[in-house]
């Protein structure tokens, strides 16, 4: 047993716990050496997934391991491995407060200091195209761009990363991110933080944040 598989479920645990997903959307992958991904497969329980049940597949959907249907979003999947090489996990939530933006076809501002650093920006919407189809991998793609999250329109939620923790994470902070502008918005106008406090912030959270040893 990989330690890939039991880390993806492990993810998924956390995506119920937090509300992220209900029932059997959402999915979950983690790249596989240079043309493969090991993915959660279509229409399964979470709450029943077992390590074994991951499938893995090419990049061109060919199942190489495992007995079930790959999600039905791999294209999604297939397409932000193919195109964002450095990207090495990607989880797709279905969450309420990121989906209501995705149903109002809304960026969610870069209001919030920690979303600017996770994300790199607003949070845009790719075009809307059909669920399961190259349309919506490709519209998904342009839109997520350089950043870590996009908005699929009227569907929910992707975040990707160079692991799963920092992939989930970075759907943690846009889910909290778009509570807390619809909230604000009662109180009246949000302000999106400066382009250029956002590049600075970005990169610092690339290339300085977190535990490290100090210098002697």
């Amino acid at each position: 047993m990989t330690s890939s598989r039991k880390e993806v479920i492990e993810t998924i645990k956390l995506m119920c716990r937090d509300n992220l997903v209900l029932g059997t959307w959402g999915n979950v992958s983690v790249r596989e050496g240079e043309n493969r991904m090991l993915i959660t497969p279509s229409g399964m329980d979470y709450g029943l997934l077992m390590p074994e049940d991951l499938v893995c597949i090419s990049f061109d959907g060919q199942v190489l391991e495992g007995l079930w249907q790959p999600s039905s979003e791999w294209r999604v999947h297939a397409a932000i491995f193919a195109g964002r090489p450095e990207v090495r996990a990607i989880v797709h939530t279905h969450s309420v407060y990121a989906t209501a933006f995705a149903v109002a076809r809304q960026a969610i501002p870069p209001v919030v200091e920690d979303m600017a650093q996770v994300v790199g920006g607003a949070v845009d919407v790719a075009d809307y195209a059909l669920p399961g189809t190259e349309q919506l991998a490709e519209n998904a793609l342009y839109a997520l761009g350089a950043k870590s999250a996009v908005i699929l329109a009227s569907h929910g939620l992707v975040g990707v990363s160079a692991t799963l923790g920092e992939a989930l994470k970075v759907c943690q902070i846009v889910e909290k991110t778009a509570q807390a502008v619809l909230f604000a918005r009662q109180l009246g106008p949000v302000f999106s933080l400066s382009e250029e406090d956002i590049i600075t912030m970005r990169s610092f959270y690339l290339t300085s944040y977190g535990p490290g040893k100090r210098g002697r």
